[in-house]
């Protein structure tokens, strides 16, 4: 065989090509770095053996085609090294393609990859040796016989095309340079098999066909290769198809040995050897599997046992939650074993959070988890329910309170914080189940026990008692009865007569709101108006009450009854923005002077929020109400505070009035006097206000306030609080012609009122009716004081018990 001018370019062309894409390849090794410069180095290597393969088997070929059939011997040594060149480059190629990302992540993965190779290789091996063999002969008289030689080459390419199929198929989308790359390795490996093969036997043709395959695969590789990214992300995946791994090499093993024998071929060392190879190779494929499965079962299995804890863990304290509390509660009462639970809650929390912020608010509450974690006994559980609400599981029937008592004082320490402490203290209900199964009522126990010590007065302890529970449904009951009780007209008021001093003629009254329920009977004000003001009842109980009074003032006022009416105001309804046009509109709508309706507040309501409460009492005093503050004495009002007050009245408390010594006056005779009494009213003259005692209940009360010089008492003494009618019926006989109070003790002088100030009940009109007795004139101006003095205070309702009208109603 002589060598044609298209044999030599053919070579020189492959060669060129050849060295061309293994520069290309080693540039991109020296210049890119990273962590897959290792990839690029393995690719580099392989393609330089890749090249010294091919210039050796182009060059021999070229060397013995003068004399190609007599130098065989010398072929075939030739054919060797190329063979081994081309195995050894596979090796590199196959290294480099397990080093692309994702790939070879963890050893096992590796090992995966490598089985997944050797299964597909050992496939195509064995198919390509069905094809190549007798009978078949793919390439009839080219098809090499007996060139032990290229056994190597056959067996790296089929390996790394087997590898790099796997790669290709398990790569992550877009798979377009991963692709590339496989078929250049895959093209690389068959052209080095197509070299050796051609020395070795086939002939020029199949060594130059191998050799333009060889470099056109090194150009494929060294395209995909040289970007700056790496050509694609493997993905090792052990689950997702790898059944169709498996199934594929097995099915076209299967096909080509049933037709093999179908040609009338046999099998020998070879095809048993593959076909053994792949046999073992899917075994232990398969058992990497089951045990990566495995694995993953166990991981699965402790992974959902930790959420699983999770799901029963507070993650801000690590204390248990809700759900793990209600667990163990549950494995107590199926045990059978009897248990103590304590609820806890944290006074003042939300003052933390409000002032402080809520890192430092979880900041505490971190530390309280650690307080209970460190003062239980072994074997008892704390939780925390939610917010600042905590639990502590105690098994066994020993007493909880020394417990109880441990964890008042540890949790109501100071907690340290970078910007200053925080003081907390706690209050705890304690119930136990006495053998009981019924974890929700357990539950519900120690959160009611947990009720009552807020309720007593915070930082104590309260065990569940039976009676919480009647108490608890009869508070159910009231709240659920009360939102229906105006439309059911189950409300009425009843009017407490204010009198004027000395001769107890009745001149105002004040309005109490009462409660009648068809099955309940009477409800008390004192359990019904917090339950409104808890609920959100109470703006429209105080409005009704409102609209009722001023409808029942204007009734009276109609009749020529010199009159007026106070109304407790409830600090909820004070701080409600349309409160002043609710008073304006129930004047309107009833034709009620403004001078003749009182509003009172309490003390308590003066006690938060002054400014604001200044604003609400100023904007009612310019509808022309009067505004009159109740229970002084009793609570937090100061004097600077009474100052800046917009009011009119002081009611003194009854606490004021019933003293049990009164004190005699001071060098000058004249009945004992209350000095408590005597004091505010000075000072309330002083600032222009009239006074009112409350609780006047017996004639030697009377006689004290009226020798300290209050002009208008209130108590049981005047009457009870009583329906419309009676009131009215009483307004008629203080006002008849044989009206005639007795004689009292003369009252020492009292200090002037202001100038300025006006008369507590003006005229309503220039023609308003003249009162039917001087006793029982309304106004309380200095001509008040021209009253008869020689009067025994006479009962006008004698008959009746006392009441205490601070106490009766409480909108507040």
């Amino acid at each position: 065989m002589h060598s044609s001018p298209g044999v030599v370019a053919v070579a020189a062309l492959s060669g060129l090509v050849a060295v061309g894409a293994t520069a290309l390849l080693a540039a991109s090794a020296r210049r890119r770095g990273g962590p897959h410069r290792q990839a690029r180095v393995l690719f580099a290597v392989a393609a330089g053996i890749a090249l010294l393969s091919l210039l050796v088997g182009v060059t021999a070929a070229l060397a013995a085609s003068d004399q190609w059939a007599h130098r065989q011997g010398q072929r075939t040594g030739w054919a060797t090294l190329v063979s081994l060149g081309g195995t050894v480059s596979g090796l590199a190629l196959g290294a480099a393609l397990l080093r692309l990302p994702g790939a070879a992540a963890t050893r096992a993965a590796t090992a995966r990859l490598l089985l997944d190779g050797l299964i597909m290789g050992s496939a195509l091996w064995f198919v390509g040796w069905v094809v190549f063999s007798e009978p078949t002969r793919l390439l009839g008289g080219l098809t090499p016989v007996a060139c032990v030689p290229i056994v190597l080459a056959t067996l790296s390419a089929a390996l790394t095309a087997g590898l790099a199929l796997i790669m290709v198929l398990r790569g992550a989308p877009p798979r377009g340079r991963l692709v590339l790359l496989g078929t250049g390795t895959t093209g690389v490996t068959g052209g080095g098999l197509g070299l050796s093969a051609g020395l070795c036997q086939a002939g020029p043709v199949l060594l130059l066909t191998g050799a333009a395959l060889l470099a056109v695969g090194l150009l494929a590789t060294a395209a995909a290769v040289h970007r700056v990214e790496p050509p694609g992300q493997v993905d090792v995946d052990l689950i997702r198809r790898d059944g169709g791994y498996a199934f594929v090499p097995m099915f076209a093993m299967a096909a080509s040995a049933m037709y093999h024998l179908s040609q009338g071929g046999g099998f020998d060392a070879f095809g048993i050897v593959a076909g053994s190879v792949e046999g073992f190779a899917l075994v232990t494929r398969q058992y990497l599997a089951l045990n990566d499965v495995r694995g993953y079962a166990g991981r699965l299995a402790a992974r959902e046992a930790h959420f699983r804890e999770l799901a029963h863990t507070d993650p801000l304290t690590g204390l248990a939650n809700r759900r793990g509390l209600l667990r163990a509660l549950h494995r107590c009462a199926d045990a059978g074993v009897p248990c103590v639970l304590l609820g806890l809650d944290l006074d003042g929390f939300k003052n933390v959070n409000d002032m402080r912020g809520h890192d430092v608010g979880d900041a505490v509450l971190a530390e309280v988890g650690r307080r209970l974690r460190g003062n239980l006994r072994p074997g008892d559980l704390a939780a925390r329910l939610g917010g600042d609400e905590f639990a502590v599981l105690m098994h066994g029937a020993s007493d909880a309170g020394p417990v109880a008592e441990r964890l008042l004082g540890v949790l109501g320490r100071p907690y340290e914080e970078t910007d200053g402490p925080v003081f907390l203290s706690v209050s705890i209900g304690v119930a136990a189940n006495h053998g009981q199964t019924d974890v929700e009522l357990l539950l519900r126990n120690a959160d009611l026990a947990l009720r009552y010590a807020k309720q007593r007065g915070k930082n104590r302890i309260e065990r569940y008692d039976a009676t919480y529970d009647q108490l608890l449904r009869r508070r159910t009951m009231l709240e659920h009865e009360l939102r229906g009780a105006i439309e059911r007209d189950e409300l009425r008021l009843a009017f407490q007569p204010v009198a004027s001093l000395p001769s107890v003629r009745p001149v105002g009254a004040e309005a109490l709101l009462r409660w009648h329920h068809p099955e309940l009977g009477n409800v008390r004000p004192d359990e019904f108006i917090p339950l409104a003001e808890e609920c959100g009842m109470i703006s429209k109980l105080g409005a009704w009450v409102l609209h009722q009074a001023c409808y029942q003032l204007s009734r009276w006022l109609a009749d020529g009854h010199d009159v007026w009416v106070s109304v407790n105001v409830s600090p909820r309804e004070l701080h409600a923005s349309e409160y002043v046009v609710q008073v304006a509109e129930a004047l309107r709508a009833h034709h009620v002077p403004p001078q003749r309706l009182v509003l009172e507040v309490t003390e308590h309501a003066v006690a938060t929020d002054l400014d604001e409460l200044i604003r609400r009492l100023a904007a009612l005093r310019l509808t022309g109400v009067r505004i009159a503050l109740d229970d002084f004495g009793a609570g937090y009002s100061s004097l600077g505070q009474l100052r800046r007050l917009p009011i009119d009245i002081l009611k003194i408390d009854h606490s004021l009035v019933a003293e049990h010594e009164p004190v005699r006056p001071v060098g000058r005779d004249g009945p004992a006097f209350a000095p408590m009494v005597d004091i505010v009213m000075r000072l309330g003259h002083q600032l222009g206000l009239e006074v009112i005692a409350e609780g006047v209940t017996t004639p030697t009360e009377l006689a004290a306030v009226v020798a300290a010089g209050c002009r208008f008492g209130q108590g049981a003494l005047f009457g009870w609080g009583v329906p419309a009618e009676h009131l009215e019926a009483m307004l008629e006989a203080a006002t008849s012609p044989g009206a005639r109070p007795a004689a009292v003790p003369p009252a020492p002088p009292v200090a002037p009122v202001r100038p300025d100030s006006p008369p507590l009940l003006p005229r309503l009109r220039a023609d308003a009716p003249a009162p039917r007795s001087p006793e029982g004139s309304s106004q309380v101006g200095p001509g008040a004081e021209g009253a008869s003095r020689d009067d025994t205070p006479t009962s006008v309702n004698q008959n009746v018990g006392s009441v205490d009208s601070s106490r009766e109603m409480r909108q507040a």
